[in-house]
């Protein structure tokens, strides 16, 4: 494309497939094909998953009244529970069961 100094822009035309140039409007469409890889399909699914739990709300105010009903309730903190949350507390702090603790 050239520009003249007071003159229009003067366009360039395409060629066809002997080198010829085409006549103005009538340029000839290339085949094109597109094949996307299965890296950017993760990515892509990767992105979904981030923008559904950014979206989120970050307090499930559901959950919370349903815990807090539950910790009022004296029958709900019993042997089982306290006997449970301490063996996974030990199964978190000494995963190999051995004497080093994992902080």
């Amino acid at each position: 494309m050239t520009i003249g100094r007071t003159g229009p822009i003067e366009t360039t035309r395409p060629l066809n497939e002997r080198g010829r140039v085409n006549a103005a409007g009538k340029a000839a469409k290339p085949d094109v094909t597109v094949s996307i890889s299965k890296e950017a399909f993760k990515k892509a699914d990767w992105l979904n998953a981030i923008e559904l739990v950014s979206a989120a709300p970050d307090v499930r105010t559901d959950r919370v009244a349903e815990l807090k009903s539950k910790i009022n309730d004296p029958a709900y903190i019993n042997e089982i529970l306290l006997n449970g949350t301490v063996d996974k507390v030990i199964d978190v702090l000494w995963p190999d069961g051995g004497d080093t603790l994992k902080l």
